[in-house]
C-alpha cells in the first residue's frame, strides 16, 4: 500500500476511535451546532453515545459534509438530502 493510503486509512481509524463532538462535527462542516441536533433528531445523522457524551465518527463526518453541501446548492430538505448522499456513496 502507498503511504498517503496507509495514513489516510490511520487517520480514519483513529478518528472513528476518538469521534467528534457536536461542535467538532458542526464547525467541520460550516454548520451551526443546532444543524447538527436537528439532523440528528431527523435521523438523517447517526450519533455514537460514549459516557453520556454524542460522539460521530469519521464516515458521519463525510456524511454531514455531503449532506450540508446538497441543501445549500440544491436547497434540499434534509431527509432528500440524505436520500441522495446515500445513492451518491
Amino acid at each position: 500500500m502507498p503511504p498517503s493510503l496507509v495514513t489516510a486509512l490511520q487517520i480514519g481509524d483513529i478518528l472513528d476511535e476518538i469521534g467528534f463532538s457536536a461542535e467538532e462535527l458542526a464547525r467541520a462542516c460550516g454548520v451551526p451546532p443546532a444543524w447538527v441536533q436537528s439532523h440528528v433528531e431527523a435521523g438523517v445523522l447517526q450519533v455514537d453515545w460514549v459516557d453520556g457524551e454524542g460522539r460521530y465518527g469519521s464516515l458521519t463526518l463525510r456524511r454531514a459534509r455531503r449532506i450540508a453541501q446538497l441543501e445549500a446548492t440544491f436547497d434540499a430538505d434534509p431527509q432528500l438530502a440524505a436520500l441522495t448522499a446515500d445513492l451518491i456513496e
